[in-house]
């Protein structure tokens, strides 16, 4: 076959010498602190079980969509999914997208215009910055869950007559701090100068708010955000995404959304374990509250040991440990795999140079013995 371009090797051959090179890794039987399956529902029979069966009581006996949701793929079990969604979240709509990457790319792409300004936290997750590079709206990044530099950036923008609607967009919980902003405080600035308040909730979903329904909710300020961005990969342990806001704002993304439009659909089974899911988040709150106790152990556990100043404040499932450096953070991470503990390290470029961490995911099947070991075992290894 023919070879990689030079230019594209040498850019890997950096990757090499910056010990920063990506591989697919293999699958463990290590105890797991790396995965985004927070209160296991990607391993739940019982949803596996109920997917099936609601399929086949349905007569939903079909593998694939055939086609995108404006030709062929918008099977009934889409419009029964999207009006519980919405229900669940207390919004107008949901409309479902094929991920959460698909749906950060088709907002930001497609709904701020030529003349609106975006103001985003400098630590969106990628696919929001992607979107937003799609878009024809200027675009500048404030300080991470800093209001201040946000309200400087939109006093600015105040003086200039030429920007006709201002979007903030932040995240409930960020990927990789695992803390949140201020939900009150942010939607204070975001009435007061009048501007579309946009949070991806990707990281909250069963983890906060009453039945896990997010931080968003948790608050009670639903009402006052514009658009919520939803993802069922991490907390709801199964694939797709959707958008949350007004009836106009789903028939304008129906319209304008270009990774909606152009993609097949989801097929009908991974729509309904969607749908599924989402209605054991009501029955299954004590998964909810056993993560919820994990995480305070996990709080608990690193005060104790003196192991504070090294993470990241966070009250989410998400827990960083910054070890400066690719080559030692990787070091440590393949000693606690070695000792039976499934912890990634996360490597510049993801994060910033300096900024290099160990990325502690905690589930609601985690136990506390497992949970003290791996902190005390942080801890000799430091």
């Amino acid at each position: 076959m023919k070879s990689l371009p030079k230019n594209l090797i040498v850019k890997l051959e950096a990757r090499i010498k910056s010990n920063a090179l990506r591989h697919l890794p293999e699958s463990s039987n290590l105890v797991d602190f790396t995965s985004n399956d927070y209160i296991g529902f990607s391993k739940s029979e019982s949803i596996f079980k109920a997917s099936h069966q609601y399929l086949i009581e349905n007569n939903f006996i079909q593998n694939g969509a055939t086609g995108s949701r404006l030709i062929s793929g918008n099977h009934v079990l889409y419009q029964e999914a999207e009006n519980y969604i919405a229900q669940f979240h207390q919004s107008a709509s949901a409309l479902i997208f094929n991920s959460g990457y698909d749906a950060n790319v088709g907002f930001f792409s497609s709904v701020p215009q030529k003349g609106d300004l975006i103001l985003y936290d400098e630590l969106c997750h990628a696919s929001i910055r992607d979107g937003i590079q799609l878009s024809y709206a200027k675009a500048y990044k404030f300080n991470h869950n800093d209001f201040e530099d946000l309200e400087k950036r939109l006093r600015q923008a105040q003086s200039d007559n030429l920007i006709k609607e201002i979007y903030i967009v932040t995240e409930t919980v960020f990927s990789m701090d695992g803390d949140c902003p201020n939900m009150e405080e942010l939607i204070a600035i975001s009435e007061k100068y009048g501007c579309y308040l946009v949070v991806d909730e990707a990281h909250a979903l069963g983890v906060f708010g009453e039945n896990g329904s997010g931080l968003v909710q948790e608050y009670d300020v639903q009402d006052k955000v514009f658009a919520r961005i939803m993802t069922f990969g991490k907390g709801l342990g199964c694939h797709g995404a959707a958008i949350l806001g007004s009836e106009e704002l789903k028939q304008y993304l129906v319209n304008f959304a270009r990774s909606f439009i152009y993609t097949t659909g989801l097929s009908p089974h991974s729509v309904a374990t969607i749908l599924i899911a989402y209605q054991h988040l009501e029955t299954e709150k004590d998964k909810i509250f056993a993560l919820k106790e994990n995480i305070i152990h996990f709080n608990q556990q690193k005060n104790l040991l003196g192991l504070k100043p090294l993470f990241v404040r966070s009250k989410s499932a998400i827990q960083c440990a910054i070890v400066p450096g690719n080559e030692k953070v990787k070091a440590i991470a393949r000693q606690l795999q070695n000792k039976g503990y499934d912890v990634k390290a996360i490597l510049s470029p993801t994060v910033p140079e300096g900024q290099e961490r160990l990325r502690f995911c905690l589930h609601a099947s985690n136990s506390k013995e497992e949970i003290t070991s791996v902190i005390a075992t942080l801890l000799s290894l430091l």
